[in-house]
């Protein structure tokens, strides 16, 4: 029999996958909204709608068409290493095209994003969902497949890094003040490189589970199978309700530091950190306060957020992904909660409730894709049957459908808080936001992201896969392998 052990090497090829995916990923939860209303021009209602419906369609129909096709796949290179092949190039292109800024009608911008996005989300299904579902055919081993998380998202973790902290300070910096002609260029680079690493990822993995010949089975098995699988509909709705948090805190932080945040208090706070950078010739965080701060701010998360995936696997290993997940998914609710007690001057507590916030979301990361791993194997335990990629396509179903909503709440909640547009503003009205802009900023870094995680903490107490469960799967299914 094949070793379930993976070596340094293939982890690290495989994790640059998620490094890649995420430059486009994470470019979407953090900017989306904003390029769309303050780079691109489009009014808030028009944003929300093209985020939310664009968004819907991709999840609900090229997911579930994408998970079936790939696991329908039989090549010399298994059945998802192909997809990442062929989808490398498009991916990088199409998402060069979705942050570019044509000179047309409003009409024809609308158009524009419309089609572009939903090409965008097309081409990272393509790419993404075999690339997750992959996952779960490289290692049976339990052990082995939350060291393989942690490298992914230590992975994930660094194109945060970039995205959340350098992005829009380089944007400002190589546009000399001009987004449109900063985003352009940075997202140039982006696309190159995203395209490299999927090519790596590539050429460094391998497929050692491939079901028997007797696994085969219909679409209308593999669905029939999905929805008498609870844990895949507990994990499905909990995907969402994570997305739709990240996309709507993620979504609005930008916003949070250009009309909450008190810029003479985050001046003080933040330089002697900008002395520092600008010292060793990082001085294009010096073009805007706010930019400034935001990108330290998720600095200082992200940083705290790779401590937690670095301890994520050995508190999976020691309790059980589900116990450990549900506990600390709770307590990072709390820190986001708390920024509804902050005023503008409290940049201090600000920036130590994210760190600690996101360390304990750091140690969710990787489990929650480990976790839908075992779902596969749940399933296959249950039915005798195999269908790995259907299953990772139900929780992107979950992700984009969350995103599309979380997304679609950031633009919308400011258009009800009364946000002026780029293009409202270029119609003649001076830019200067209305005071109550900056409470529903305060509201989307808090309140309202707050609530799907809790909900999220409820449904994990219906969540039967804990330790002992996982331990049985895994023992059951190498006795059938061999």
């Amino acid at each position: 029999m094949n070793t379930q052990k993976i070596s340094v090497l293939e982890k690290i090829g495989y994790s640059f996958g998620d490094l890649a995916a995420n430059l486009v990923f994470q470019t979407l939860v953090t900017f989306l909204a904003f390029f769309y209303t303050d780079i691109y021009g489009l009014q808030n209602e028009h944003a929300s709608v093209i985020m939310l419906v664009v968004g819907l369609v991709a999840a609900f129909a090229f997911n579930p068409i994408i998970g079936a096709l790939a696991d329908r796949t039989h090549s010399r290179w298994g059945k998802f290493r192909p997809w990442i092949l062929f989808t490398a190039i498009p991916l990088g292109v199409v998402a060069l095209l979705a942050f570019t800024t044509p000179d047309f009608s409003y009409k024809g911008k609308l158009i524009y994003a419309a089609g572009t996005y939903t090409l965008l989300l097309l081409a990272y299904a393509a790419s993404n969902l075999p690339y997750s579902a992959l996952s779960g055919v490289i290692t049976g081993d339990m052990s082995e497949r939350n060291s393989l998380s942690s490298y992914r998202f230590g992975a994930v973790m660094f194109a945060q890094f970039f995205v959340q902290v350098f992005m829009l300070p380089i944007i400002l910096y190589v546009g000399k003040g001009d987004k449109a002609a900063g985003i352009e260029s940075v997202m140039t680079w982006m696309a190159a490189i995203g395209t490299v690493l999927l090519l790596i990822t590539f050429l460094t993995t391998k497929e050692r589970i491939v079901p028997s010949p007797e696994q085969k089975s219909t679409l209308k098995e593999d669905l029939g199978d999905l929805f008498k699988n609870k844990p895949w509909i507990i994990m499905l709705t909990l995907t969402v309700l994570i997305f739709i948090t990240l996309a709507m805190k993620g979504g609005s932080y930008v916003y949070y530091f250009n009309n909450y945040v008190d810029e003479v208090a985050l001046q003080q706070f933040i330089q002697p950190i900008l002395d520092f950078l600008s010292a060793i010739g990082l001085n294009f965080f010096e073009s805007d306060v706010a930019s400034a701060g935001f990108g330290l701010f998720n600095a200082g998360g992200i940083v705290f957020s790779m401590i937690g995936i670095a301890v994520s696997r050995k508190l999976a290993d020691q309790f059980g992904k589900r116990d450990v997940f549900g506990t600390t998914l709770f307590i990072a609710t709390l820190f986001i909660a708390s920024f509804i007690l902050y005023n503008p001057k409290d940049v201090r507590l600000m920036f130590i409730t994210q760190a600690l916030h996101m360390f304990f979301y750091g140690v969710t990361t990787p489990i929650l894709w480990a976790m839908i791993a075992d779902v596969a194997d749940y399933s296959e335990w249950k039915n005798n049957r195999r269908a790995t990629a259907i299953i990772f396509s139900a929780m992107m179903v979950g992700l984009k459908a969350g995103l599309a909503i979380g997304g679609a709440i950031v633009t919308g909640i400011l258009g009800l808080y009364g946000y002026i547009s780029k293009d409202a503003a270029a119609a003649g009205q001076e830019v200067i936001q209305p005071e109550t802009v900056a409470q529903g900023a305060k509201m989307l870094v808090s309140v309202y992201p707050a609530i799907p995680f809790l909900i999220g903490v409820a449904l994990l107490f219906f969540y039967e896969i804990n330790k002992k469960k996982e331990l049985q799967i895994q023992k059951e299914l190498e006795t059938r392998r061999q």
